[in-house]
């Protein structure tokens, strides 16, 4: 079942069979990783494609293994050359890569068990919020200069976080407001909307943000 096509000769028919198996788990990998997340067009067609480039690579210098892995790499990092890829995108496409190698080989069945394998695992811990829950976010609050802020969220954020820090404070504004910075880690990441809305009550509607550990975005 796991022997390479190959291993009898090649031949138009097993080429084919590695093109279409190609093609057809490219679109599948390009679903499958599109699951609960918005993805750029350009981005869906090159995990769809990725496996056929990376399949004929593979099959084309066959003989020697080593400098086909490192043609198909070399394609695969062109990409992160201009835009940063995200855990998610680099997942992707080592999947892409992998099933292209194994293809290439003529190990058919091969790729298609580890395709099965790593989308299903990839959809459950995706679908089940896998690690969300535990992910350190940083909250930067504003206050008017002349606020005690000391203790003065620790309610709210007792209520919406089951862990928070008071990590930094610094003025902005030439010294006219003050600016928290907490690390945070969220008990509902969906009620992040309602915890802003608690905190800008109580600091005059000043500037709060969250985002993540280490960096944050506008809320």
């Amino acid at each position: 079942m796991f022997n390479s096509i190959f291993s009898g000769g090649v031949t138009v028919v097993s080429i084919l069979i590695m093109l279409v198996s190609a093609a057809a788990l490219g679109v599948l990998n390009s679903l499958v990783f599109s699951f609960r997340t918005v993805q750029s067009k350009s981005f869906a067609v090159m995990l769809t494609l990725l496996p056929m480039v990376s399949a004929v690579i593979i099959f084309t210098v066959n003989d020697n293994l080593g400098v086909g892995v490192a043609v198909a790499g070399a394609f695969t990092l062109v990409r992160f050359r201009s835009v940063a890829g995200n855990g998610r995108e680099m997942l992707a496409i080592f999947a892409s890569m992998a099933i292209g190698m194994l293809l290439g080989m003529g190990y058919i069945a091969f790729a298609v068990v580890m395709f099965f394998a790593v989308a299903a695992l990839f959809l459950i811990v995706t679908a089940t919020g896998f690690g969300e829950r535990h992910e350190a976010r940083t909250l930067k609050i504003r206050v008017p200069e002349d606020l005690d802020y000391d203790g003065l969220f620790d309610d709210i954020l007792d209520k919406f976080t089951s862990m928070h820090q008071l990590e930094k404070v610094r003025t902005a504004n030439m010294g006219t407001v003050y600016e928290l910075t907490y690390s945070v880690t969220m008990k509902d990441l969906a009620r992040s909307k309602q915890m802003i809305d608690e905190i800008r009550v109580r600091n005059g509607n000043l500037n709060v943000s969250i985002g993540s550990y280490g960096e944050h975005e506008s809320i």
